[in-house]
Formats: structure tokens, C-alpha cells, sequence
């Protein structure tokens, strides 16, 4: 029923199309960027290092100016353009004179700035459907798998692909299609500012005022204990690799077709969350979530190297899915009537995220290895979780 009204919807039908087109944008470039900046483009590690480090600082920064920006001058259109904009043409500039300064101008500056788009579409639909509680969240869950499923189709894609022999530059043919018929797609059908069916009223707040909305301690502990759940997600990409490359029965190719597993159990759940949703509370399920996946993530080093091992992706999907659709709406509400702000939390939860995932990864590594590891990073989200659900007891 969710997906028939989604489709029946011009609004959301836009967001969910233009999910669809970066989600093959990010599965294009994101996977295999360390490849191209070190090995084709000849970047030391460290260096590489330094263009992620800018990436985050500018995905970051960009995510919350542009948020409160939209909310200050109800302006959603351009500001979209503009950072769609930003992503064509920071892989038409790897596509054109791929080297050091295209690399950095497009991962470091460009592709950062675009991806704030991801908040500002849900914002969007904030504004579009005004529904409460477990109706968002089933709308949210359904426009978002799109994303899931593109994501999934390209890896496929580019598996083939690179095992015919293409070269990994290709990705930024793909990448430059999916960028520029985003980019025109929301400049044919994203509503024209002051034109809307919603009423979109500008906050009235500077950018002074609107960050000291953002930095109240009830909003700021949130972000913290839902930043930390999603630092299992981030473990995850980064020890699959480690975890199977250290096996004797796996390879890269198992890898590959863990994580297109994972992706691809994300999709029918994101689909069949709405039945979910409107039966329990949304932090029981984030909760529950969270617990599912971290099983998977906790085992996953000491099942690598058994058949079983493929069970868990049915755990990292169906866990997954909360982790990653049910904060949208969460921190819609924390902000409510400012979508662009809440939209802007989804970077700054992932800021929290990389910043313990790394602390968990340095301090297992240290100490033990990667089961060590995924258990730190297992009771991490949990504790989050818990400290969450204590939090919200009353709500």
C-alpha cells in the first residue's frame, strides 16, 4: 500500500527516482575510490588519507550550512540544482583530466558537497507528507530502498564489468550519467519555491541561532547514541575485507558477493517495514535493529570460514534496515519544522559514526584482532541503543 502511494505521488516519485540514480552515483565511485587515488592516480596512502579527512570536514559542513540555509530562506530548489550540480561536475572532471587535482577537487570538495543532497530530498518529503510517526516512517523505508536496490544493480554491474577487463576510470562514465540525470531531473520536476502545495515557512533563524538549536544537549545525546549504532555499519565495510581476506577459503570475490547479499536482503525490508512500524514503537524497532545486526557483525569473524557464515547477511539486512531508514524520521521530529536542519543530522550522525568506528578499530586491532574488534564495535551500537531506548522511555 506504502509503494502505491508513493508512486501515485509526484513528489515522492521524484525523491524516489532520484534515490534511485545516487544510489548508482555512490555505487559507481565510493567502492572503489581508494583504487583509483592510490593506483591509478599514484596517491600515497597517507595522502589518500588526508583526501577522506577533507571529504568528511566538507560533507559535514556542507550538509548542516545548506540545511539551515533551505530552512532560513525556504529555497529548497536551488540549493538542490547546486549541489546535484556539484557532483557532475566533479566526475566530469575525472572523466577529463583525471590526476592529483581533479581527484581532490571531485572526492575531497565536489562529491562531498553533493552528497548533502541525501538530507535535503528528505527533507523534502518531510514538507510533502506530513504525516506522523509510523506513516513517515513506512514512506521514508520505501523511497530509501530505492537507493538500496540501484546500489545493489551496480555493483553487479561493475563486478561483470571489471571482470571482462574494463578499466576501473570507467566508473566515472556511469558515475557522470547517473550525475547529470539527476541534475536534470530535479531541475524538470522539484517544485518551484513559493509554488508548493505544502506551506514551507522560512525558520527565521540565523545561522548562529539555528546551531544552537542543533548543539541542545537533548538533541546532541541523540545524535551520539544513534551515532554509535551506526558505527557497526561502519565496521562492517571496513572489516568484511580484512576478516575474509585473512581466510583461507575466501577471496575478494566473496566479498563482493557478501556485501551485494546484504544490499540486496535491504531492499524487500525496507519494502515491508511499514507493516513493522505501526505495530511497535519506532525505538523498540531501531533497537531491535541494532541487535540483529550486531549478531552479525559479532560473528562474522568467527564464522568466516564456515558455510554458515551466509546466514548472518539475512541478519545484516533485516537489521540494517532500521539502522539506516529510521533515524530520517527520528530526527525529523527532534526538529520539527526543519526539515532541512533534521536532514542535516544524518551527516553529523555520520561524522559520530566514523569517529568511533575508527576508535573501536584502532583499539581491537591493538589489543586483540578482528574478533575483538567486531565485539567492541558490537557492544558500542548497543550501548548506544540501550542508552537511547532509556532516553525516549517516555516517549
Amino acid at each position: 500500500m506504502t509503494l502505491a502511494s508513493v508512486l501515485r505521488d509526484p513528489t515522492l516519485r521524484l525523491i524516489a527516482v532520484a534515490l534511485l540514480l545516487m544510489g548508482a552515483l555512490n555505487a559507481s565511485v565510493y567502492p572503489y575510490q581508494s583504487l583509483v587515488g592510490i593506483e591509478k592516480i599514484g596517491l600515497s596512502e597517507p595522502h589518500f588519507a588526508l583526501v577522506l579527512v577533507m571529504a568528511s570536514v566538507v560533507a559535514v559542513t556542507a550538509s548542516v550550512l545548506l540545511g539551515i540555509l533551505g530552512d532560513q530562506r525556504a529555497g529548497r530548489r536551488r540549493i538542490a540544482l547546486a549541489t546535484a550540480s556539484a557532483g557532475a561536475l566533479g566526475v566530469g572532471l575525472m572523466l577529463a583530466a583525471p590526476g592529483t587535482l581533479s581527484l581532490v577537487l571531485c572526492h575531497g570538495l565536489l562529491l562531498p558537497v553533493a552528497s548533502s543532497l541525501y538530507g535535503q530530498l528528505f527533507a523534502l518529503a518531510r514538507l510533502a507528507r506530513s504525516e506522523d510517526g509510523a506513516v513517515r516512517d513506512a514512506i521514508t523505508g520505501t523511497v530509501r530502498s530505492a537507493m538500496s536496490l540501484s546500489f545493489l544493480g551496480m555493483l553487479v554491474f561493475w563486478k561483470l564489468a571489471f571482470g571482462a577487463g574494463v578499466d576501473v576510470m570507467a566508473i566515472y562514465i556511469s558515475a557522470l550519467v547517473a550525475a547529470v540525470c539527476m541534475t536534470t531531473l530535479l531541475a524538470l520536476f522539484w517544485p518551484k519555491d513559493g509554488t508548493t502545495r505544502w506551506d514551507d515557512q522560512p525558520s527565521g533563524l540565523n545561522l548562529r541561532a539555528a546551531m544552537a538549536e542543533m548543539a541542545r544537549p537533548q538533541i546532541l545525546l541523540r545524535v551520539l547514541c544513534l551515532g554509535a549504532v551506526a558505527a557497526s555499519g561502519n565496521l562492517y565495510m571496513v572489516l568484511t575485507t580484512l576478516i575474509f581476506d585473512a581466510s583461507p577459503v575466501r577471496d575478494q570475490g566473496d566479498v563482493a558477493l557478501y556485501v551485494g547479499i546484504v544490499a540486496g536482503w535491504e531492499v524487500p525490508f525496507m519494502l515491508l517495514l511499514p507493516r513493522v512500524i505501526g505495530r511497535m514503537k519506532r525505538q523498540h524497532v531501531l533497537a531491535a535493529g541494532a541487535a540483529l545486526y550486531c549478531v552479525h557483525l559479532a560473528l562474522l569473524p568467527v564464522l568466516a570460514d564456515h558455510a554458515s557464515v551466509w546466514v548472518l547477511t539475512l541478519f545484516a539486512g533485516l537489521g540494517g534496515t532500521a539502522i539506516i531508514t529510521l533515524p530520517i524520521a527520528y530526527y525529523q521530529d527532534l526538529l520539527a519544522g526543519r526539515p532541512g536542519t533534521a536532514g542535516a543530522m544524518l551527516a553529523v550522525q555520520k561524522l559520530v559514526a566514523d569517529t568511533m568506528a575508527a576508535a573501536a578499530f584502532a583499539l581491537g586491532t591493538t589489543l586483540g584482532g578482528f574478533t575483538l574488534t567486531a565485539a567492541l564495535g558490537a557492544t558500542i551500537a548497543m550501548t548506544g541503543a540501550a542508552a537511547l531506548l532509556w532516553i525516549d522511555r517516555n516517549r
